[in-house]
C-alpha cells in the first residue's frame, strides 16, 4: 500500500514539471516591472488579508515542518502532537505580541524595525549576519530534504541523482526569489497552501472514515503499530534516551514557540500589510490555516503509524520523514483508481510546492537583508535600480553556497541544522525584537549584545548536544563529543540571550539610558498604534 511505482510515480513526475512551469510563469508575470523598491520588497502591500495570510502561513509551514513533525508524530505520538501545537502557539504569539509593532516600525527588513530606534550600520550589519546565520541551516535542511524526497517519490537511486535534484531545485529557488520578489514568492506560497490544505483535508477524511470516524480507534491502532505501546499516547517517548527527558522537552518547546515565528522569512511578511488592521486580519487567516494544517498532519501521521507501522516507516526513512506521504498513500488502499491517483498526485505536488516555496522565501529574506541593510544603508544611499539589481545578485550569492552545502550534508542527519535555526530565532532574534519594541531604556549596546551573545551561545552549545554526536541518529554517529545534557539549547540560550540584552543596556551608562527612554517615548505612538493617517 506504500508502493510509489506505476501510474502514481509517472503522474507525480508530470505534476512536478507542470508545477515548475506554472510557478516560474507566475513569478515572471507578477515580478516587479519597474525599479521600485516597494514593489520588489513588499509587492506594494497590495495583497488582500486572506491572500497575505495564506502567504504568511506558507512561509511558516516549511518542508521541515511537514516532514519532521509528521515523522515525530508517527514515531513518538503524544510528543509529536505537542510539537505540532507548539508551532501553532508560536504563530499565535507573533499575532498578538509582535505582528502590529513590527509592521508599524519596519519597512522592508528586520533591520529596518530594529534600526528604527537605534540607527547605525553596526545594528544593520549585525542583524543581517544573524538573519543569514538563522536561515542558512534551515535552507540546507529544505534543499537536502528535497533531494531525498524527490529521489524517493520519482524512483531515483544513488547520491548522484539526489545531488542533481538538490542543484536543480536550488536553481529554481534562486530564480523565484530573484525574478518574482515578494509578490511572486507570495503567489507561490498561496498556491502551495491551497493544495496542501485541500489535498490533506481529503486524505484526513479518508483516514477517519477507514476507522469509523472514531479517533480512539485510530490512536489505539497507531499505538499498536508504533511499537511503543501505551508510551505512544504519553509524554516522553521522543526524548527517552536522554538524561533529562522532561527538561529536554521543555527546552525544545521553548525554542519552537519563541523561535519559529521570529525567523526573518516569517517576520518580513509583516511588512507587506498596508495597515495595522490589515496585518491583524492577515494573521487571523494565517493562524486559522496553520491550525487546520496541524489537525491534518496529526491525523495523517497517526494514520501512517496505524496503517503502515513503525517498521514500514523506518524502512523508508529512519527518522520517519516520509510519514506524511506514506500515510496519504496508505489511506487510498492497495490499488489506485484514476481519481485516487489524481488525489495522490495532488499530495505529492503539494509537497513539491512546499519544498520549492520554503527555500525561495528564505533566500529572499537573506538577499533583501544583504542588499538593503548592508549595502543600501551606507552614507551614500544606492539608487533604487541599483539596489534592486543588487538584491537579485544577493539571491545568487546566498543560494549558491546553500546548494553546495546541502549537497555535502544530505547523507547526514539534518535535525541539528533545523534546531540551530529555531534556537537562534528564540535566543537572539526574539529577545532583540521584544526589547526593542517594548523596553524604553533598551540601548544600541544592549541590542548588539543580545544579537551577538544569544547567537554565540547557541553556536557554542549546539555541537555538544545529542543531535550532533553520541547517538545512532546523530549527525556524526561514529564519534561522541556529547557534553550538553539537552537536545536543544533553548533552556540555557534563551535566558542568556535576554540576560545579554539587559546587561548590555545596564552597562551603557545613565545618559544613554535616559536618551533611549526619551527616544522611545517619541516613537511609542508609532510602535504601538502605527503612523498617523492624514484625514483627507
Amino acid at each position: 500500500m506504500t508502493d510509489f511505482s506505476g501510474s502514481a510515480q509517472s503522474w507525480s513526475l508530470v505534476a512536478f514539471f507542470a508545477v515548475v512551469t506554472v510557478t516560474l510563469l507566475l513569478c515572471v508575470m507578477t515580478g516587479p516591472d519597474h525599479d521600485d523598491l516597494d514593489e520588489f520588497y513588499t509587492g506594494y502591500r497590495s495583497l488582500p488579508p486572506m491572500r497575505n495570510g495564506l502567504a504568511i502561513a506558507g512561509d511558516y509551514i516549511s518542508a521541515a515542518t511537514v516532514l519532521t513533525i509528521g515523522g515525530v508524530i508517527a514515531l513518538c505520538g503524544y510528543d509529536g502532537v505537542v510539537l505540532a501545537l507548539s508551532t501553532l502557539l508560536s504563530l499565535v504569539l507573533l499575532m498578538f505580541l509582535l505582528a502590529e509593532p513590527l509592521r508599524n516600525t519596519g519597512r522592508f527588513t528586520m533591520g529596518d524595525a530594529l534600526a528604527r530606534r537605534m540607527p547605525g550600520r553596526a545594528v544593520r550589519i549585525t542583524t543581517c549576519a544573524v538573519t543569514i546565520a538563522s536561515l542558512m541551516p534551515m535552507m540546507l535542511v529544505q534543499l537536502a530534504s528535497t533531494g531525498q524526497l524527490l529521489a524517493y517519490i520519482l524512483g531515483f537511486s544513488g547520491s548522484t541523482m539526489e545531488t542533481g535534484c538538490v542543484i536543480g531545485v536550488g536553481a529554481l529557488m534562486i530564480s523565484y526569489a530573484a525574478i518574482g520578489g515578494m509578490k511572486g514568492t507570495a503567489l507561490v506560497q498561496i498556491l502551495k497552501m491551497v493544495m496542501l490544505l485541500g489535498s490533506g483535508a481529503v486524505v484526513t477524511v479518508l483516514i477517519l472514515r477507514s476507522f469509523g470516524w472514531d479517533l480512539g480507534a485510530l490512536f489505539g491502532a497507531a499505538s499498536a503499530g508504533s511499537g511503543g505501546g501505551s508510551a505512544f499516547l504519553r509524554s516522553g517517548l521522543q526524548f527517552a534516551g536522554g538524561p533529562h527527558p522532561e527538561l529536554d522537552m521543555i527546552s525544545s518547546q521553548f525554542a519552537i514557540v519563541l523561535g519559529g515565528a521570529c525567523l526573518p522569512h516569517v517576520t518580513m511578511r509583516m511588512f507587506t500589510a498596508d495597515s495595522a488592521g490589515q496585518v491583524r486580519r492577515a494573521m487571523s487567516w494565517a493562524v486559522s490555516s496553520v491550525a487546520l494544517f496541524v489537525a491534518i498532519i496529526t491525523v495523517v501521521a497517526v494514520g501512517a503509524a496505524a496503517l503502515v507501522g513503525r517498521a514500514g516507516l523506518t524502512a523508508a526513512d529512519p527518522r520517519g520523514h516520509t510519514a506524511y506521504l506514506l500515510g496519504s498513500r496508505a489511506a487510498l488502499g492497495p490499488h489506485l483508481s484514476r481519481a485516487e491517483t489524481l488525489l495522490f498526485t495532488t499530495v505529492t505536488t503539494a509537497i513539491f510546492l512546499t519544498l520549492l516555496a520554503s527555500v525561495a522565501g528564505m533566500i529572499l529574506a537573506c538577499a533583501n537583508s544583504l542588499a538593503h541593510d548592508v549595502f543600501g544603508s551606507r552614507d551614500k544611499p544606492l539608487a533604487p535600480r541599483r539596489e534592486m539589481g543588487l538584491a537579485r545578485v544577493c539571491a545568487v550569492v546566498v543560494g549558491l553556497p546553500a546548494i553546495l552545502l546541502a549537497s555535502l550534508v544530505q547523507d547526514r542527519s539534518l535535525q541539528p541544522l533545523a534546531t540551530v535555526s529555531f534556537c537562534l530565532g528564540a535566543s537572539a532574534i526574539a529577545p532583540a525584537l521584544v526589547y526593542s519594541l517594548f523596553w524604553r531604556r533598551y540601548t544600541r549596546t544592549g541590542l548588539l549584545c543580545t544579537l551577538i551573545g544569544g547567537s554565540v551561545t547557541v553556536l557554542l552549545l549546539m555541537p555538544g548536544t545529542r543531535l550532533v554526536s553520541g547517538t545512532p541518529m546523530a549527525a556524526f554517529p561514529d564519534v561522541d563529543f556529547n557534553w550538553f545534557p539537552f537536545t536543544t539549547t533553548g533552556l540555557v540560550s534563551i535566558p542568556v540571550g535576554f540576560a545579554f540584552g539587559w546587561l548590555g543596556t545596564m552597562l551603557s551608562g545613565r545618559r544613554s539610558l535616559d536618551r533611549q527612554r526619551k527616544e522611545y517615548e517619541a516613537l511609542e505612538g508609532r510602535i504601538l498604534a502605527g503612523p498617523e493617517r492624514r484625514i483627507k
